[in-house]
């Protein structure tokens, strides 16, 4: 595992350099400040890792980690009439696996109850950390116990998990798990990161199942509930090194085989640390990613009709030299919504957001904030709620910090 993370950051470098002579028509500073406004975050000095859900009425969820005593804790504060409310702490510890990729998340069920979920060590290997859930009756007042919804025992990865509600009023989980990784070496036939998905109910871990036998190491899940079920996006990975994006869905009480959303064929020997999004309404699916498939950088878009089932030929998103680390979110019009990381001509970073149409075209895009392209960064979140989009990002001057704003719907250019 250690030798496969030195190469996968070579090879985001070398990624990376690719973009350095493209040019990319920024929007405009005043454009963008008409349309997307920053709202203090009630996040701390030192703070990353942010997360965004939303819930009932439109209510926003915003998660983070800060720095407590030798530990980290984490926090959560809501956003309801146009303000963050004060933040309020789900966890604490000292053994925690802090990482700008791969971070905690927060979600409201159907019920009202809150779960949220952290990492935290197993064991003195780097990648050795488990996932740790825990459950909220009250708002977020008080805390369950954490419940680990992987029952290995393995001191692997485990982790870059998406939360979705199950339909009996439990908590569905996927994640990445590198169990086979266990006691073998790398290289070793075998020796697979795995995709598996779990139930929680009533703090019990039930319906334990195997997604995939093989995806890359370290790019995020992500999940959307479509008409027919939970439909999961991933990115996967051939035994040729093709590590395009994939879904599986939850159908009738079972899951699908693995099937890919469009052949890219980026062979790539190394985990270019960058998965999809994806979101739902009803029938309609949307899913965005990265790929530098034929060293051509680019940022997609796919949708579907069918609650996930096939999808149909990708658009182009970005600008023209884009970093990746997507969002995406689908409007009742029927557009989605969709923000990235761009390089800009300054050598630094842009977050940026465009509204895509259902026909393909696009939108002109609009500045959220100017920032970084390096780790530190993290992975800029979205969130639609009512008539505006919620942003966060980790803001990566010292000491870090996580940032919010806004953006009015309308304000957002609609495709021409």
């Amino acid at each position: 595992m250690a030798a496969l993370r030195v190469l996968l950051l070579a090879t985001a470098l070398a990624t990376t350099l690719l973009a350095c002579d493209a040019e990319i028509p920024e929007p405009s500073a005043a454009g963008a400040e008409t349309v997307v406004e920053e709202i203090d975050a009630p996040a701390a000095a030192g703070s990353g890792e942010p997360a965004l859900a939303v819930g009932e009425g439109g209510r926003v969820y915003l998660s983070w980690i800060e720095p407590e005593g030798d530990g980290h804790a984490l926090r959560f504060a809501t956003r309801t009439g146009g303000a963050w409310s004060e933040p309020r702490t789900i966890a604490r510890g000292e053994h925690w696996f802090v990482n700008w990729a791969d971070f905690p998340s927060i979600l409201e069920l159907p019920d009202g109850a809150l779960a949220a979920h952290w990492l935290a060590k197993s064991g003195p290997g780097t990648y050795a950390y488990d996932v740790l859930v825990a459950r909220s009756a009250d708002g977020g007042e008080t805390w369950s116990d954490p419940v680990v919804p992987h029952r290995d025992g393995t001191e692997t990865e485990h982790g870059f998990v998406s939360m979705f509600p199950a339909e009996d009023g439990g908590l569905g989980l996927v994640w990445l798990d590198g169990r086979e990784y266990a006691g073998r070496e790398p290289g070793d036939p075998g020796a697979e990161m795995t995709l598996r998905a779990a139930r929680i109910a009533a703090g019990a871990v039930e319906d334990e199942a195997l997604l995939d036998g093989r995806v890359c190491d370290c790019c995020q899940t992500d999940v959307a509930i479509a008409a027919e079920g939970p439909v999961v996006a991933y990115r996967d990975r051939s035994p040729e090194e093709i590590r395009d994006i994939s879904v599986v869905r939850l159908v009738g009480g079972a899951w699908s085989d693995p099937a890919r959303i469009h052949p890219d064929d980026w062979e790539i020997a190394a985990c270019p640390v960058n998965g999809p999004a994806i979101a739902a309404r009803g029938e309609r699916v949307a899913v965005a990613w990265y790929t530098a498939a034929r060293d051509t950088l680019r940022v997609r878009l796919a949708r579907s009709t069918d609650a996930g089932a096939t999808f149909g030929e990708p658009v182009g998103i970005d600008a023209g030299a884009p970093e990746g680390r997507v969002d995406v979110a689908l409007l009742e019009s029927g557009e989605a919504l969709v923000s990235w990381l761009e390089r800009a001509e300054d050598g630094n970073g842009l977050i940026l957001a465009r509204r895509v149409g259902s026909d393909g075209r696009l939108g002109e895009p609009v500045t959220v904030a100017r920032t970084s392209y390096a780790r530190a960064s993290g992975f800029p979140r979205m969130a639609l709620s009512g008539d505006e989009a919620v942003f966060a990002w980790t803001d990566p001057v010292e000491p870090s910090r996580v940032r919010t704003a806004t953006a009015r719907l309308a304000a957002i250019p609609s495709p021409d």
